[in-house]
């Protein structure tokens, strides 16, 4: 099987559903799109640093899918498509890739894109220097070659069979022009089809149109972002009329949002997956007596109940659930606290011995539910547990950057590529391992899955990185979580908003009525 092949198999390894509520579909078809308006977009989360290549907060990465384009894409069915790209060919060996570039592309700067800039973009992300989270998608590139303006030439060293795939998701393959990226953090310059004006950080940022985008003007004038992050507030100033619309609405108040009949509701699963994680390099978590005793303290079901309100699913695996990476055959531990005790003891912690700190955000109000949650099981297990509260910049700095942590919480979005997902998550060399996991199988058998073409045999080596995870509790696994939105019926458009990966957000269709 060839590496095109390969590339349509993939259409199999994902495809979440989405499903829209809150208004009939032949009155979506009688509509047209109107141009004009400010649209106030009520954001659940903070952003970050505004530099695509650097930046790891699904967050930010909502925002900045708006004001770049990568070379390649996806479509619905996850098949690797051009973007900036016309076209793209891959040598049979597997070894070779060459993108023929779009030739009317303009960058928001009024700069015509040519294949100086993608040169720039790629190295400038497999330079160590610039700390960009997806180093590793370029770790077996050899060369890039740039025989002429629209021609990039990109030579491995051995085979790599997400390349391309990896191209299309979390900014690897976003192309900035050349020598931007000094400013990129505070004034991102892409090529999408809105230009980046202003922010006010932890408050708000303002995109407005880019009327020269190659895929043709958006019918918005500006989109405007209000970061909120308490969810009562968010979905008050959606129902006064304050804001357009809303990602993340309240879990508890969903329902309550589909019965109004001035507010329209998309829900699509999954949005991503929770997990609770340990880090590997404080003393009591390097047993995997103690992780597990932690695991068997979690009722998953009560749990989701109690700080998701049922607006998701229990999961023992993060594969996408329709991926046949997905291991359906492995099960969640059922809380059974007397043998989490035994553990602990057989592990040096009896009762009151183990004093931790549970980090959790903020930023995601349902992990400080879930934290309280859990703290009153641990201790009925003997351990003593405090919550520490953080600003979202605040947990990225500590557990993410500094991983200056013992016990947390977090969640992973864009997981429809599973080296994406599995590489960066658990390989010791991963961009998203801020756990300092270390396991030797898993780091061979992720590395090995990049060289393996056959989809198949490449779902069963992420099979066995699971089991390992779950063997190992390397991390307990929670759920999957459904993405929701709410919006003023005045909101058209808004079902071609999500991105196919669940988690990005894209208002180059989306229009106001009034």
């Amino acid at each position: 099987m060839n590496r095109r092949e390969f590339l349509k198999t993939t259409a199999l390894l994902g495809g979440g559903a989405l499903m829209m509520t809150g208004w009939p579909g032949a009155l979506l078809a009688q509509e047209t799109p109107k141009k004009g308006g400010t649209l106030i977009w009520g954001h659940s989360e903070t952003t970050q640093s505004l530099d695509m290549h650097v930046t790891g907060s699904a967050s930010t990465l909502r925002l900045l899918e708006n004001i770049h384009c990568p070379i390649v894409t996806v479509d619905k069915a996850f098949n690797v498509i051009p973007m900036l790209a016309e076209s793209f060919e891959e040598s049979p060996d597997g070894m070779t890739y060459t993108f023929k570039l779009r030739k009317d592309v303009k960058f928001h700067n009024g700069k015509t894109l040519d294949s100086a800039d993608v040169k720039y973009s790629f190295d400038r992300v497999r330079d160590p220097k610039t700390g960009a989270v997806n180093f590793e998608v370029f770790k077996d590139v050899t060369s890039i070659e740039t025989p002429d303006a629209n021609t990039v030439i990109v030579k491995l060293g051995r085979v790599n069979a997400p390349f391309l795939s990896r191209l299309a998701e979390n900014g690897a393959g976003v192309i900035m022009p050349a020598d931007s990226g000094e400013g990129q953090a505070n004034m991102p310059i892409g090529a999408g089809p809105f230009k980046f004006v202003r922010r006010e950080f932890g408050h708000e940022v303002e995109l407005v149109r880019f009327d020269d985008y190659f895929g043709g003007p958006a019918y918005l004038d500006k989109v405007i972002s209000r970061e909120i992050t308490e969810p009562t507030v968010r979905l008050t100033g959606l129902r006064t009329g304050e804001l357009h619309m809303i990602n993340d609405i309240p879990a508890d108040r969903v329902s309550e949002v589909e019965g109004i009949d001035t507010l329209q509701t998309l829900k699509w699963f999954p949005l991503n997956f929770d997990f609770l994680n340990f880090n590997h390099d404080y003393e009591p978590f390097k047993d995997a007596r103690v992780r597990q005793a932690f695991d068997l303290m979690i009722d998953k079901e009560q749990l989701l109940q109690g700080a998701l309100w049922d607006q998701g699913k229990l999961t023992a695996s993060p594969s996408f659930p329709t991926s046949s990476s997905y291991d359906a055959a492995l099960q969640q531990r059922p809380q059974d606290i007397e043998k989490a005790m035994a553990l602990l003891a057989e592990a040096g912690y009896g009762p009151g011995k183990l004093k931790l700190v549970f980090k959790t955000t903020t930023n995601y109000p349902y992990h400080v539910e879930s934290a309280q949650i859990m703290a009153e099981w641990f201790r009925a297990a003997g351990v003593e547990m405090t919550i520490e509260q953080l600003t979202w910049s605040d947990w990225l700095s500590q557990v993410w950057v500094n991983r200056d942590f013992q016990i947390s919480m977090m969640n992973f979005f864009t997981l429809w590529e599973p080296d994406f997902l599995y590489y960066s998550l658990w390989n010791s060399t991963g961009a998203f391992n801020y756990r300092n996991i270390k396991d030797a199988d898993i780091d061979t058998w992720t590395q090995e899955a990049r060289g393996t073409v056959d989809p198949a045999a490449r779902a069963e080596l992420y099979k066995k990185v699971q089991q390992r995870i779950s063997d190992q509790t390397l991390d307990v696994i929670l759920w999957f979580r459904n993405g929701t939105i709410g919006a003023q019926k005045s909101v058209g458009g808004l079902d071609t908003i999500v991105h196919p990966n669940g988690s990005n957000l894209n208002f180059h269709k989306v229009w106001l009525n009034s």
